[in-house]
This record gives C-alpha cells, structure tokens and sequence, in this order.
C-alpha cells in the first residue's frame, strides 16, 4: 500500500470515529468503540500494519500522523465520555426518584415468583462454599475490622509511605484519620499477633475503594484473605493449593496463568489469571478484552510483614493469596457485570435461590 493511501485511511478513520460518536449514548458503547479503534486488534493497529510497504522517510512521516491520530482520537473519546457523564448526573434526581408512599406491598409475580422467605445472597453462598473448602484443609476463619488503621491497612503491610494506594483517589479516609480496609490483607497482623504457628487462616469480608465503577471494579466488593505461616513454605505449596481450590470450586480444572505481580506484602508476587468463563476466552467488558480473569494475587509473605505480625522471619515463612469473591461468582454463573451484586434487583438475586 502507497503512503497516500495509508494517509487517505488514516484521515477517514478520525470521520468514522466522530460519525460513530453522534450516536454513542452509554459508557458502555463507549468502551467498545475505543476497543474497535484503538485496542490491539483495532482498526488503527490495522492500518499501521501498512507501514511495512513504505520507505523509511515515509514511515517516519506517518508514524507521526499515527500518534497524533490517535492522540485526537482519544481526546475525542474523553470529551464524549464527560459529556455522558454530565448529562447522567445531571437528569440523575429524575432517574432515581422512587415514591415510596405508592409501591405495592408485595412485587408482581411477573419478575419473582411468589415465595415466603428470604433468601442467600450469591457472595455470601460462595463465601460459605470457600470456608467449607478451607476448613477441610485445615484452616481456621477470622474476622477483622472494616474500619481500619493505617497501621494494619498499610504500614505493618509494608507500604511505603509514598505509596500510591494510600492516596485519596484510591482509599476512603475518615476524619478521625481511620480508614475503610481495601483489602482484607488486614486481617494478616492481627492473626500472626493471636495465633501461634503453625497456622492456616482464611479471612473474608468487605471491603471498599475508591473506583471508577464499570462491569468489573465496584466501589465495594468482597473478598477472602488466605495466609500459609511454617517453617518451610514454597511457591510450588501455594500453587497446589490454588489449583486444589479452583477446581473445587469450579468442579473440574480450569486453565489458569501464573505471572508476576508486585505487592509491598508478599516476595515475590504473583497475578493468578484464569481463562475467562464468561467468554471462553475471546475476550469480553469482565476480562477487560484480554480473554483472562485476575482471580488471585498471591505470593510469598514478606519477612517485613511476618516482623509486624511478631513472628521471627529467621524461623517462619508464609504464603499468602487474596480471592475476589465477586469475580469468583461471576466466573461461576456467567454474570457479566459486577455491578449487579448491589443494585438491589430482587429478580435477578431471585435466580440464586437455594
């Protein structure tokens, strides 16, 4: 392909998108259309894959169109996701109004079948499933604060003071300097400091952040806390022990991929991905296109948190993981959006019934 050509591409792709966006109503149609102009396997990617077929002086030309191309078109995104945004707040009173004063006593039979009783959320069916699992293999369940310190949050967790998770943007801040936990991590000091290793605890609860909430981050959200402390622990005992878990859960093996991850708390770290079930794999909003889930950061413990707990980092060693109950259920019963979990509609909890 001539340089002209790509030229002429290049510029109609920037009147396709800004056509595209007249009609572009929702966050989510946003998202899809920035994934069909600018992801991996974008139309941009596509075009540029015509570079090959030019000199290098004309390469370098249009590979500064490109980036100022592409640099307009996300601009361009930006501008109309704030503009969805403005318009959703602002007809937001009219949109959430509910008179309550005039709502039948019970719900029409149309959405949920007439019953009696209530019944088990679908988090809290999983996190029931996972301590049965856990407390077979031995381990013992503990709870923790969903107010927290600073200390047991971060500090004994060995973040850094600069660290970028204690930011605002990220955490939840109370006036009397207190916090809401972002991770169920907490609970790791506070069990080294009550038990006596060797010990296997698994902590689940709540826990909050500060996110830009779309189908798979919510601003509050589940998850359980594992920790391994003895004298010898491997990552090949942490492994056999996630694969064990998967598969109990999920009732036959599942395709995961292990690769690093950082994490103040735990060296070295890991992100353990599954294949995402929502999908098989081809990539979807949950899985953020890539075709895998994170289900597991995991790692081992660092000597600086076994210090905190008042253990002897000399004498023991941990393994630790995080499992995001949430993601677990979606990945479990087919659900692409985790925002469903708290939007409070009875005919989709209704489907969970037990």
């Amino acid at each position: 392909m001539s340089a002209e050509n790509l030229k002429r591409e290049l510029s109609s792709l920037q009147k396709d998108l800004e056509k595209k966006l007249q009609v572009i109503a929702s966050r989510e149609e946003l998202d899809n259309l920035k994934v069909e102009f600018l992801g991996k396997k974008g139309k941009l990617t596509g075009i540029l894959k015509g570079l090959g077929s030019v000199t290098v002086e004309e390469r370098a030309q249009l590979g500064k169109i490109a980036n100022e191309l592409k640099k307009s078109l996300e601009d361009n995104i930006d501008e109309h996701l704030k503009s969805i945004e403005e318009n959703y707040y602002s007809d937001l009173e009219k949109l959430e109004w509910s008179d309550m004063t005039v709502l039948p006593s019970r719900f029409p039979e149309v959405f949920i079948p007439a019953v009696s009783r209530g019944h088990i959320h679908p988090i809290s069916q999983m996190q029931r499933r996972l301590e049965d699992i856990f407390t077979s293999m031995g381990f013992s369940i503990l709870d923790g604060p969903q107010v927290e310190t600073d200390f047991h949050n971060f500090g004994a967790l060995n973040f850094t003071d600069d660290h970028p998770a204690r930011e605002m943007q990220d955490t939840f801040y109370t006036l009397q300097n207190h916090l809401l936990r972002t991770h169920t991590s907490a609970v790791q000091i506070r069990g080294m400091k009550k038990l006596k290793p060797p010990m296997r605890v698994i902590a689940p609860g709540r826990v909050f952040r500060y996110e830009e909430l779309d189908a798979s981050h919510e601003h509050t959200f589940y998850q359980m806390e594992g920790m391994i402390i003895d004298k010898k622990v491997s990552v090949a005992n942490l492994l056999y022990l996630m694969n064990t878990l998967l598969e109990e859960i999920f009732g036959s093996k599942v395709e995961i991929r292990l690769r690093p991850g950082y994490f103040p708390f735990v060296e070295p770290g890991f992100e353990l991905d599954m294949k995402c079930l929502i999908c098989n794999g081809r990539g979807c909003a949950v899985c953020k296109h890539s075709g895998w889930s994170e289900v597991l950061p995991c790692g081992l413990v660092h000597p600086n948190v076994i210090s905190a707990g008042g253990l002897d980092p000399a004498k023991w060693q941990g393994a630790a993981f995080g499992l995001g109950l949430n993601r677990l259920v979606m990945m479990h019963n087919g659900i692409e959006d985790i925002r469903y979990f708290q939007n409070a509609n009875p005919s989709f909890l209704y489907q969970f019934d037990i």
